[in-house]
């Protein structure tokens, strides 16, 4: 019954996709005005790139193509400003998730989900290059004497995700009604998480809203960019709310809360609005991007990328509803060493430029 509630929301409004590990991909695209009439399979086939015709005729089959929230065939030849949506089963994974004795912090198990404080440079789950050592690896191995459970059934297991450099807080599934519960909260947005972050230059604001549509960027498909509204039909809409947590002068100490939950969301945002963080390779954020030109203070910079080698973001806390107990559960988690290092080592330079000024 959860299983159809999710995939009837799934029909009538966006999910969060790619970081909430939804039962279903969902997608929705406006068709351009100057777009001609061609069969809806070819057209999606087109714009998705990667999905094959094949799977797109098969949702459309199985009713889940919806043209201005009608049903329509694979052949359905689509017309200007045609708002259509497509749900697709998730494919089985392809990696096969097997039990390996790695260390995990648990901060909280019961018969039903476990909360785990995941350490930085730890991918989640298997994925090409990474075929194991991952967190499920690890939760496999933790629950391999539970009866019934099984890592490779995509109803059960990982309720969101985070970047393999990103630590803290993250929520797994034991059973499946405890999945399609708890993926309901993501898709209907009642979680709440908060992230902190250091990010380059001193950010004005006390708080504020980050609003920008995202998707891959198109000169570089390991990247996510900000689009403007309306500009890309395969940005998905993306909100993150931040406030000024310590000022270091050259960078900042913010936390985040997540509104929806893109992939890269927060690296992207921040970046968007000129703050990119700290020691972020991918984004640019591993050379100095704010402070002084001398040699003394990028030999500091590079002394603080090596005792934080990695983006400084942390999964901080997690609020959620228990999928049996209906109770609020909360977990807050303490920054880990390397971050903590790395703000007292800004926290001092900061100190000391004041004394000097």
């Amino acid at each position: 019954m959860l299983e159809e509630e999710l995939k009837q929301h799934l029909l009538s409004e966006e999910p969060e996709e790619n970081e909430f590990v939804e039962l279903y991909e969902h997608h929705r695209f406006i068709v351009d005005k100057g777009q001609g009439m061609v069969r809806i399979d070819k057209y999606l086939a087109n714009v998705m790139g990667g999905t094959s015709r094949n799977r797109i005729q098969e949702a459309a089959a199985a009713g889940q193509i919806l043209v201005n929230d009608k049903a329509v065939k694979s052949n359905y030849r689509i017309k200007p400003n045609d708002s259509i949506s497509i749900v697709l089963d998730y494919p089985k994974s392809e990696m096969t998730i097997v039990p390996q004795e790695i260390p995990l912090d648990i901060v909280y198990e019961d018969d039903h989900l476990m909360v785990v404080n995941k350490q930085p440079n730890l991918v989640v789950h298997p994925g090409f290059g990474n075929f194991d050592g991952t967190l499920l690896n690890g939760v496999a191995w933790h629950l391999k004497s539970l009866p019934g459970f099984d890592a490779n059934n995509p109803h059960i297991g990982l309720v969101h995700r985070i970047d393999k450099d990103t630590s803290g807080l993250i929520l797994i599934a034991k059973t499946e009604e405890a999945k399609a519960h708890l993926g309901l909260q993501f898709f209907n947005k009642t979680t709440e998480r908060t992230y902190n972050a250091l990010v380059w230059g001193d950010v004005k604001a006390d708080q504020g809203t980050i609003v920008g549509a995202m998707a891959r960027d198109p000169k570089d498909r390991m990247l996510f960019t900000v689009f403007p509204e309306g500009s890309n039909a395969l940005a998905k809409h993306a909100v993150t709310h931040y406030q000024v947590l310590e000022r270091f002068g050259y960078v900042t100490l913010v936390q985040c809360k997540l509104e929806t939950g893109r992939t890269h969301q927060i690296r992207v945002h921040m970046k968007h609005i000129g703050h990119t963080l700290f020691n972020d390779e991918r984004y640019g954020g591993n050379e100095p991007l704010k402070g002084q030109n001398t040699t003394k203070y990028k030999q500091f910079v590079k002394n603080c990328f090596e005792i934080a080698p990695r983006q400084a973001l942390h999964a901080k806390t997690l609020g959620f509803e228990h999928p049996a107990t209906g109770e609020w559960m909360q977990f807050d988690s303490d920054l880990p060493a390397d971050i903590q290092a790395l703000i007292e080592k800004w926290r001092k330079y900061a100190q000391n430029m004041r004394e000097v000024d």
